[in-house]
């Protein structure tokens, strides 16, 4: 009769937690330290915040222009990055990391026009070359920032993990991001709370997640507000400044790398982005920045 055993741990600049069903508390310890050493691993190689990240490297090479050569793994998720760029109009780019020069959203500086403009012939995946596995930046001051994809990766990658090891259900979250191995060994999904986007101390939604992926992109995940005004993290490649339109969108896939991708693209699409959704028949659901929310996701709502 298999057990819930649950794991805390700090990963990706946020809290993960893992839920897993297993016959004994040795056998959901031994996954559950597989599946934090895998997180961890993808943090040291992907994240821009460590100097000594393969990511830090890369952006050596964009910030000086040149070419280089990746490996398996790190061309597989330039791939989709790439797929990501093309199906979204290039509305989702990787190389949008070089305008935290402008928004680091840790005070209250609001950019001037002439800041963004020094930096936008930076960005634009446009100003690459990318043939597996060989990449060449032909702009210097390029910088390449895997948000949107990677925390998600790495969700997915920490489940394959576990169900390598045996465990048939269970629930990975990571800052918020949700991978389901499986349901409840009764068949019962899990229930999943979604941050209200104006309260995100308090859910505005429920919903019922049997399997795959569940990500949810929002104006509130990293922010600034100056005089009333949110500033968010969402910054569009071609003027850069942070989206408007919508505040919360959260969606259901296979995988939690795929769902991640398509809630970032809806945010970056801003009032467009319910309407695109519903081109995708993607299960989904939606909160704009007046409050109104609407999608196909199958939610319990919740008044705040």
């Amino acid at each position: 009769m298999s057990e819930l055993f649950s794991f805390s741990f700090s990963a990706m600049g946020g809290a993960g937690n893992l839920h897993l069903y297993a016959n004994s508390a040795s056998a959901a310890e031994a996954a559950a330290e597989r599946a934090i050493a895998e997180v961890e691993r993808i943090e040291r190689r992907y994240s821009h915040y460590r100097a000594d990240s393969l990511l830090s490297a890369i952006n050596r090479v964009a910030g000086a222009g040149g070419r280089l050569t990746v490996d398996g793994e790190t061309a597989g998720l330039l791939d989709y990055a790439y797929a990501c760029h093309a199906h979204s109009g290039g509305l989702f780019d990787i190389s949008s990391g070089a305008l935290r020069a402008a928004w680091d959203l840790t005070g209250d500086h609001i950019p001037s026009a002439e800041e963004l403009a020094a930096l936008l012939p930076r960005v634009g995946l446009d100003k690459t070359r990318w043939t597996s596995p060989h990449l060449q930046f032909d702009v210097s001051g390029m910088n390449l920032d895997f948000g949107g994809i990677g925390k998600e990766y790495a969700a997915d990658r920490a489940a394959a993990v576990c169900i390598d090891a045996g465990i048939t259900g269970g629930l990975i979250e990571l800052s918020g991001d949700i991978r389901v191995i499986g349901p409840h060994p009764d068949a019962a999904p899990w229930a999943v709370a979604i941050v209200h986007p104006q309260t995100p101390e308090r859910p505005c939604a429920t919903v019922m997640i049997a399997c795959g992926g569940l990500a949810t992109s929002g104006d509130y995940a990293r922010c600034i507000v100056v005089d009333g005004m949110r500033y968010s993290h969402l910054l569009d490649p071609g003027s850069g400044w942070p989206v408007q339109g919508l505040a919360s969108v959260s969606i259901h896939a296979e995988r939690c790398m795929v769902a991640g991708s398509i809630s970032t693209i809806a945010m970056l699409k801003g009032n467009d982005g319910p309407g695109w959704l519903q081109t995708l028949g993607v299960p989904h659901l939606w909160v704009d920045q007046a409050g109104r929310r609407g999608g196909s996701l199958p939610a319990e709502f919740i008044d705040c």
